[in-house]
């Protein structure tokens, strides 16, 4: 089983997006006994709460369901998750940082990304946070993540030799 998970600030935006969304991909792909997915946050500002109904609102426009509960990166993702991805510079420096406390060494390359280094279409490299916005910036972290979440399966799926 190949174990991923999403990291954003307070997990209740991005990446819940970002995990509900890669794990329709998968399903799509006929990949649910491969792949797995789950998402945290590097504070723990809102444990236990579901995501931003804003967050549920742009999902459920698309099919998506979010139910995960937000919770709080934690040394054991470490050695439970192949590969974590983070959201934004911010987040990355904080995983490594976390990383590093936690087993005494710094993450090995390719298994910690941002995820907008899957997107064709990036004009940074962070997926923005919406929380303080409306709704279009919900709709386009969105279409940040679906973008991503496609290019990063086809990496996963080349990676892994699941075809």
């Amino acid at each position: 089983m190949i174990n991923v998970l999403f990291v954003c600030l307070g997990n209740i935006c991005r990446s819940p997006l970002a995990e509900g969304v890669f794990r329709e991909l998968v399903a799509q792909q006929g990949l649910t006994d491969t792949i797995s997915c789950d998402s945290a946050g590097t504070h723990g500002y809102h444990i236990g709460a579901l995501p931003d109904r804003r967050a549920r609102r742009v999902a459920a426009d698309y099919g998506i369901q979010l139910t995960h509960c937000a919770r709080k990166l934690s040394s054991d993702d470490f050695a439970n998750f192949d590969y974590i991805v983070a959201m934004d510079e911010s987040n990355l420096e904080h995983i490594q940082t976390q990383s590093y406390r936690s087993t005494g060494f710094y993450p090995e390359e390719g298994r910690i990304f941002r995820f907008r280094d899957f997107d064709d279409e990036a004009d940074g490299t962070d997926v923005p946070d919406p929380y303080y916005e409306d709704m279009a910036a919900f709709e386009n972290v969105y279409q940040i993540v679906s973008r991503c979440g496609e290019r990063f399966l086809e990496y996963l799926v080349k990676e892994h030799k699941l075809v």
